[in-house]
């Protein structure tokens, strides 16, 4: 009388093994774009961050590895990207948002991101009074403010607390974050991990708006979003003048 019943128990959990299973697949095919997204991370080394640390960011950091380099929290890292784009898109005119890069690996990122996003940029010297001396030639009202580097960045974002406008920033280990309402945990030093930041900022923007699938890839590179040197500019124009001349 045993045996029976031992076989029937065996049938009867087949059906929710196999429910197991279904359900297992169904969530590796939705996550397959967020592991993609992790892995260009990883890549980009976004979680990367420096030696120091600002008590502020404790709760975006993982943990501290034996050379003493703080390690970000890549999941937040995406979730604070999804807040951001989505704060972005309230906004009606995207020419009320300015984002602004003072380092120099940034620059580039931010001009594409503008490009792309139809908001301002500012990728150069920030003047001081843009946003608080109506005097000023380059004067400025915006509803919205992104910096690439608190720290760096530090006049538009003490100006953007005298009139009350929200800070989105790019914030690494040691990153102050007074005047910063909304902080992207990533490493904001290197031309790889900005580039692809802005990247993915620009893309999420771009879907919830509408502008592209929010299934199918993006159709535009990565590589645009990075800093290149002026030696690898004239690299790569060579290049392409010696494969013109090999095919005429």
């Amino acid at each position: 009388k045993r045996q029976p019943r031992q076989r029937t128990q065996g049938r009867r959990r087949r059906p929710a093994a196999a429910a197991a299973a279904v359900a297992r697949t169904t969530c590796t095919m939705a996550l397959t774009q967020r592991e993609e997204d992790i892995q260009a991370m990883l890549a980009a080394k976004v979680h990367i961050g420096t030696t120091n640390s600002d008590h502020q960011m404790t709760p975006y950091i993982w943990r501290r590895n034996n050379e003493g380099v703080h390690i970000l929290n890549i999941g937040k890292t995406l979730e604070k990207i999804q807040l951001a784009a989505r704060i972005i898109v309230t906004i009606e005119n995207p020419a009320d948002v300015v984002a602004v890069s003072a380092r120099p690996y940034g620059q580039r990122a931010v001009l594409k991101f503008a490009h792309y996003t139809g908001c301002q940029p500012l990728a150069s010297r920030f003047t001081p009074g843009t946003f608080t001396n109506q005097i000023t030639r380059n004067y400025k009202e915006p509803r919205l403010l992104i910096v690439t580097d608190p720290r760096m960045d530090a006049q538009p974002v003490i100006e953007a607390s005298f009139v009350n406008i929200p800070v989105i920033g790019l914030c690494n280990s040691d990153s102050p974050l007074r005047f910063v309402d909304v902080a992207i945990p990533c490493n904001n030093r290197g031309k790889h991990s900005l580039g692809l930041v802005y990247w993915m900022l620009a893309r999420e923007i771009l879907r919830l708006r509408g502008s592209i699938s929010a299934v199918e890839p993006w159709n535009v590179s990565v590589d645009l979003f990075f800093h290149k040197e002026p030696e690898d500019i004239e690299k790569m124009a060579d290049e392409k003048a010696a494969a013109a001349a090999a095919a005429a």
